[in-house]
């Protein structure tokens, strides 16, 4: 048509044919397959109101990037409503600024120009420049996603309902299988529910558990976008979980590992092979996540020296914070550490938090799960 027009003297260009999808699309098609699935398996009675159903599916404070509600979470509190409680408006409304914090301050401010200028670079890395730019997105995609999970939860709080956690303090995971138990919850725990458990879980011996376990990571992968850099990622983690189901067979779990010692040991291995495999999530192509990879290990030869003393500084002591708080609070809760914590105290924090973000205003990017 467009060769025909030309041929009439009519200059027309057609417009190229995108699918354009909504944002947040996955999220809320496996809160839908998820009702469905739980009415298919008698686990959950199809809602009586047609109202309630389409609150549950296009609930706007979660609706773009988690954390992935189930129907038997949300529906009864459709039905039941929970009664109004003395501080709940004034939580929900300090969960929100905790993830704007994270959000606009720690990742955007702090840690996404490092992360962006190695990712960024065409070049051979200083090792300490790619060690900084991958431990900066490792926090910054934990303070991006967790900042927006944050905010929904506060703010469903605000409109009187609740959401489930969808981090718990990741990186002082001890192994793979408890980082996600940690990381992004909702999903992992969907995966777990419908793809492992049905495909047999670890029910038929170790060879078919290892299977298992790496399908769910390579769809795990694949959810997050259709190119080769997340099937790999995903498989990396897959391979991880079998290297410890392995392990774990042959040898149990000696008491060595019940130290403090040794878990922190554990963890912070952990935490640095869950860096190497962020090195392909955040990756465009695997050219950049190999040269960063080499340059990670020091076998580049000649290297560039990109980051300025200051973004290494940030990094470096943005990492260590983050690391410490979370070893600090592993076995606990932000609710919990909140009930121990004196008004004043929490007063001065939240105000601490708003001066922050009030300094940083205009300075925030899209957050990055809104791409998934």
């Amino acid at each position: 048509m467009e060769g025909f027009l030309v041929q009439m003297g009519v200059q027309y260009r057609a417009p190229a044919i995108d699918v354009i999808l909504p944002v947040g699309i996955s999220f809320y098609t496996f809160q839908t397959l998820s009702y469905t699935l739980d009415i298919y398996r008698r686990q959950l009675a199809p809602a009586a109101s047609f109202r309630d159903f389409a609150l549950y599916v296009a609930f706007f404070p979660q609706l773009v990037a988690g954390p992935i509600v189930r129907a038997i979470d949300f529906l009864p509190q459709c039905v039941s409503p929970t009664p109004p409680r003395a501080g709940r408006f004034a939580w929900g409304m300090f969960l929100m600024t905790l993830g704007l914090f994270q959000k606009v301050v720690l990742a955007d401010t702090l840690l996404a120009g490092a992360s962006d200028a190695v990712f960024r670079y065409g070049g051979k890395l200083a090792m300490i420049d790619a060690w900084a730019g991958v431990l900066g997105f490792s926090a910054q995609i934990f303070f991006d996603f967790s900042g927006y999970s944050t905010c929904a939860i506060g703010l469903a709080l605000c409109l009187g309902f609740s959401l489930p956690d969808n981090f718990k303090f990741p990186y002082a995971a001890v192994g793979f299988s408890d980082f996600w138990r940690r990381w992004h919850i909702s999903l992992s725990t969907w995966l777990r529910d419908y793809l492992y458990i049905p495909l047999g879980g670890n029910r038929h011996g170790s060879l078919r558990t290892g299977f298992n376990l790496v399908v769910l990571m390579f769809l795990g992968g694949l959810w997050h976008g259709a190119a080769w850099t997340f099937v790999v990622w995903g498989l990396i983690h897959g391979f991880y979980l079998v290297v410890e189901h392995t392990l774990r067979t042959l040898f149990g779990d000696p008491r060595f590992f019940s130290t403090l010692l040794s878990k922190i040991a554990i963890g912070l291995l952990t935490y640095a092979a869950v860096c190497f495999a962020w090195v392909f999530f955040r990756a465009t192509d695997f050219g950049t996540a190999w040269r960063i990879v080499e340059s990670m290990v020091g076998i580049t030869g000649t290297a560039d020296k990109l980051l300025a003393t200051r973004e290494l500084l940030q990094v470096g002591i943005v990492t260590v914070i983050l690391l410490t708080a979370h070893w600090m609070l592993r076995e606990t809760s932000i609710e919990k550490v909140a009930a121990r914590t004196p008004m004043w105290l929490i007063a001065g924090v939240w105000a601490t938090m708003l001066f922050f973000l009030i300094l940083n205003q205009g300075s925030a990017n899209a957050f990055i799960y809104f791409q998934f």
